[in-house]
């Protein structure tokens, strides 16, 4: 061996880099930050009030070990339930509820790449029905996922006679019924029948499905609901868990056993853009349910394993620049491979304005194939495994999480907490908080608050739904709720309202209204403040008229009132708004009286000076973007 070989030994390599204690870098840091306050500067405080390090060291892992001495297949699963690979599903979301449409795109979608299709079954009333709609998918390799069903246990009925006609070994069928009577009260403000009742079928289907099919899974937790109604994630976490430990308690208290109830369970999580937080979300409900389970001392441990449905979240989606919703899909799909789904839906990413068509049908299976065959996530079980960020989100979350767990277990269980109101409320409180942060531009959501299309036009592609006086079969009577219910929206819709409403305006033959930017003075705060106020008004839909910068203020005036535009912003320095605002505003005001004028920062000292001069509205980084843009439409009769 040379001496260059023996210089590239591994234990060489670095040798001239001494390891370097946490004290060092934290007083590296300390320095850097000339005095300011390392907690508020560096420390990042998530929604679920966990705080988040800049940076994690060897160090942090210190107290973790059942996490990292966990393996792959093995109690508490916090590494994922199989030892071989990490394969999901990948399925397809059929809506449709017309049984040949929704048997036409499901058999499109298997032989396209999905592995699992989910169903609307709300139409299905017959054993024949179950056979068109199940016409032609190998129910030997594909999952099909039953929603929407008025009664389980008759499309049980029915699915055993179909399966009896077309000699279907039920014994290798893999099935998910969405049955889940705590999510129906929670979207409905009542049970289906009573609580009793509802609870009551769930114990039939898992009498009759023990030894006939025992690939069905009867039992849903959708903690999807929750996600989509502005929840935080360990609020999802929590009270996903304290709803299937709601199911565990009332079932085998009714004479099931543990091994009888655990594995024909199904978690449905949404899964949203913090792409890391998300990854140990599924980590540590695996972790948290295998321990709630291993308190019913089941006979198998296999029986703690939780099965993982993971979909695409909505709370986050945008109608406008639609296919951003894409790369949001893209990357969430990524955070559930990473943290070992069981099945992945991607919803398609125009579904919030249209009928998805083929094209976004095949973009949403698509991805998923790209990440498995191009990405290869599919091949490695639990990459984050031994990450001090990610071990230490997992165990994070997993904390909290069970700490609201046992506060909703102290308040007699899940089902009581629906009853109070308590469960309603936390995550009400939660969307607030998350709606305020979209309003004040805290939180920047692309092509809606933040950089959106100015060009873009969306009422035309919006497919209104059709009023339906079609008789549904199975109709419930209305009944007034008896129950808070949770309020499933988008984080952007009051925004995207906005824009609708200017929109409609133009439609109905008015003009759009248009916002000129007088830039003067100091270029680089000129600039920076009108690409500020194009996407602050550009979040209500109107016309920005931009320049490069007038000379003096005279040049700046006549050129906005010369364009008609209904606001004018002044774009500059707060030293140059001393000397030039007011008296810019005067001459706007004086040319054309119904003009709004507006200034583009909060220059404090002078606020009550250029107000009495004129001024209407002041808009920098601290404003509530969603109220100053609906007083605008107000004062313009633009309105929604």
């Amino acid at each position: 061996m040379d001496n260059m070989e023996k210089e590239n030994k591994p234990g060489r390599l670095f040798k001239e880099f001494p390891p370097i204690a946490t004290s060092q870098w934290e007083e590296k840091i300390q320095q850097d930050l000339k005095g300011a306050d390392y907690e508020k500067k560096l420390i990042w405080r998530t929604a679920e009030g966990i705080k988040v390090k800049p940076y994690y060291r060897a160090e942090d892992l210190t107290g973790l070990r059942q996490m990292l001495t966990s393996i792959p297949g093995q109690f508490p699963f916090v590494r994922g339930t199989g030892n071989e690979s990490n394969q999901w599903l990948i399925a397809q979301a059929i809506e449709d509820s017309d049984i040949e449409k929704a048997n036409h795109l499901a058999r499109e979608a298997t032989t396209r790449g999905a592995d699992a299709v989910i169903l609307d079954a709300s139409a299905v009333n017959s054993a024949g029905d179950v056979a068109k709609l199940l016409k032609g998918i190998d129910l030997n390799r594909v999952t099909v996922c039953f929603n929407s069903a008025p009664s389980y246990e008759r499309l049980l009925t029915y699915m055993d006679e179909s399966f009896k006609a077309s000699g279907t070994d039920k014994s290798k069928v893999k099935m998910i019924f969405d049955f889940d009577p705590l999510s129906y009260v929670l979207l409905n403000g009542n049970f289906y029948s009573t609580a009793e009742g509802d609870l009551l079928e769930g114990a039939e289907l898992l009498k009759d499905t023990k030894d006939t099919l025992p690939g069905l899974k009867v039992l849903s937790v959708n903690g999807q609901y929750f996600h989509n109604a502005g929840s935080t994630l360990v609020q999802e976490l929590a009270f996903a868990l304290a709803s299937g430990n709601e199911y565990l308690h009332w079932y085998t208290t009714r004479g099931f056993s543990i091994d009888e109830i655990a594995p024909k369970m199904t978690f449905v999580f949404a899964t949203g853009g913090n792409y890391f937080m998300e990854i140990a979300k599924l980590r540590a409900a695996r972790l948290l349910w295998a321990q709630i389970v291993n308190q019913y001392k089941p006979a198998s441990m296999d029986s703690a394993k939780m099965h993982i449905h993971s979909t695409t979240a909505n709370w986050n989606k945008t109608i406008y620049d639609p296919y951003v919703n894409l790369l949001r899909t893209t990357t969430e799909a990524m955070s559930a491979a990473l943290g070992n789904a069981d099945i992945i839906t991607v919803l398609p990413f125009d579904m919030n304005y249209e009928e998805p068509d083929d094209f976004s049908l095949r973009m949403s299976r698509n991805q998923q194939i790209i990440l498995k065959e191009e990405s290869n996530l599919d091949k490695v079980i639990d990459p984050a495994a031994g990450s001090y960020y990610i071990e230490n989100l997992t165990a994070s979350l997993a904390d909290a999480a069970w700490k609201l767990f046992l506060e909703v277990e102290g308040k007699g269980g899940m089902m009581e907490a629906i009853k109070t109101g308590f469960i309603q409320d936390e995550v009400a409180a939660s969307a607030k908080q998350k709606m305020e942060d979209v309003a004040y531009r805290r939180t920047l959501v692309l092509g809606t608050n933040q950089h959106p299309n100015l060009n873009e036009n969306m009422l035309g592609k919006i497919q209104m739904e059709e009023d339906a006086d079609v008789e549904v079969p199975e109709s419930k009577p209305f009944r007034q709720p008896q129950y808070k219910t949770l309020d499933i929206r988008r984080a952007t819709d009051e925004f995207e309202d906005l824009r609708l409403a200017t929109e409609i305006w133009e439609n109905e033959g008015n003009k759009r209204p248009a916002v000129f930017m007088l830039t003067i003075g100091n270029q680089a705060m000129r600039k920076a403040r009108a690409a500020f106020s194009t996407g602050f008004f550009g979040g209500a839909g109107y016309s920005i008229i931009d320049n490069a910068g007038f000379k003096d203020a005279e040049e700046g005036v006549k050129a906005a009132l010369a364009s008609d535009a209904e606001i004018v912003v002044i774009c500059s320095s707060d030293e140059e708004y001393a000397e030039l605002a007011g008296g810019i505003t005067k001459s706007i005001k004086t040319g054309k009286p119904g003009a709004i004028v507006v200034v583009a920062g909060y220059p404090k000292e002078i606020i009550d000076t250029l107000k009495a001069s004129g001024v209407d509205e002041f808009i920098h980084v601290k404003s509530n973007a969603l109220n100053t843009l609906y007083s605008f439409q107000k004062k313009l009769e633009v309105m929604l």
